[in-house]
């Protein structure tokens, strides 16, 4: 098990070099330290838990008295891609304690082990930008508006949340990236945009791509500094829409592409193309996370909601699992093992934890 993760953690650390292209390569944050376990270890041999198709990618931890244990991790494969969904259920506990030999099973039940909502330290924006330049204002303008509001519907949580936001941008052939909504987390508002944008938003003919990567990168950036701190984590996805190629020639590709591929880890970058006039090779290469494309406008909704399903599938990949430990102060430090087993995939990681003014009434 010890050299299934050696060598998963150094493709991982190969993997943030040498781009794939679709791959959501967001398994090793920066708060990771170089084996995609991230604050976590590999599980002890006396559990005697099989090598595992799951990675469990701790981000952060603390206690809370009188005994309460969090733990905030990612879910995903071997492969990178994330794992939504998990339930309370899905998870098995184990402590080992300074008297103890191996690992012993908590139980679930008894510890009021329960998923919380991951918005107590999480933040989640997104960045839709969108290529309003003539083409697309000619002749596709009601598809991309209908094809932007189901990924607005998709990709924004039922019920507002503060944690979860979402802006959008668009561009043309300026040396600007306009904002046609500011970061919110009001579905309707977003919607509301969409629907106000016109075949005269515009009044540059050409398309300004690389401008648009490096803008909406550093705002991305901005975004990462000003969510991560306190105890809190944060994260962003960009989105692009193009249907063409640059023609403003104002920034280089490979200053586009040094900007995605040095931006950083919490970042991720998808990317939507339309038409015959895409050069899909740049497309992928920006969109490194994943990448669609639409032969005709026809398709392009349901381009958008496939980036939709995997822009909503990372963030909800993140769990705050809580549960009440039978420690007790006096016991120091003990150690802590959490298994998921989703009935066809396992993993394991394997972290400490403090006891220290431990008692009793934990909920």
């Amino acid at each position: 098990m010890k050299l299934f993760f050696k060598t998963f953690g150094f493709l991982l650390f190969i993997s943030l070099f040498v781009s794939c292209g679709n791959a959501d390569d967001d398994v090793d944050f920066d708060l990771n330290f170089g084996d995609g376990l991230g604050k976590g270890t590999e599980v002890d041999d006396c559990l005697g838990l099989e090598e595992g198709e799951l990675v469990l990618s701790i981000q952060e931890q603390y206690t809370t008295l009188p005994g309460k244990v969090s733990i905030f991790f990612k879910v995903s494969d071997t492969n990178g891609n994330p794992v939504p969904g998990l339930t309370a259920d899905q998870f098995t506990i184990y402590e080992q304690g300074r008297n103890d030999e191996c690992f012993n099973t908590i139980s679930t039940s008894e510890s009021y082990a329960r998923i919380s909502p991951n918005s107590q330290i999480f933040n989640n924006n997104t960045l839709l930008v969108l290529d309003l330049s003539n083409s697309v204002l000619e002749s596709g303008l009601d598809e991309l508006k209908l094809a932007s509001t189901s990924f607005v519907n998709n990709v924004m949580p039922a019920t507002s949340q503060d944690s979860f936001q979402m802006a959008i941008y668009w561009f043309d052939g300026e040396d600007e990236l306009h904002l046609l909504n500011e970061l919110t987390s009001s579905k309707e508002e977003l919607i509301a945009s969409i629907d106000g944008i016109t075949d005269d938003i515009s009044t540059d003919l050409s398309t300004d791509l690389y401008g648009a990567v490096i803008k909406s990168t550093d705002i991305a950036t901005d975004l990462i500094k000003e969510t991560t701190s306190g105890g809190n984590i944060g994260a962003a996805s960009v989105v692009i829409f193009t249907d063409g190629t640059d023609q403003a020639s104002r920034y280089t590709k490979d200053a586009a592409l040094k900007k995605v591929n040095e931006a950083n880890a919490n970042i991720s970058f998808f990317s939507i193309g339309l038409g015959s006039e895409i050069d899909t090779e740049v497309l992928t290469e920006i969109g490194k996370t994943s990448s669609v494309f639409a032969t005709n406008k026809d398709e392009l909704e349901d381009t958008f909601n496939e980036i939709s399903e995997k822009v909503s599938e990372r963030a909800n990949s993140f769990y705050l699992f809580e549960y009440c430990s039978p420690k007790r102060d006096g016991s120091g430090e003990n150690n802590l093992a959490i298994e998921v087993n989703t009935g066809t995939k396992q993993g394991a990681v394997q972290t400490k934890f403090n006891a220290d003014g431990f008692t009793g009434g934990c909920e």
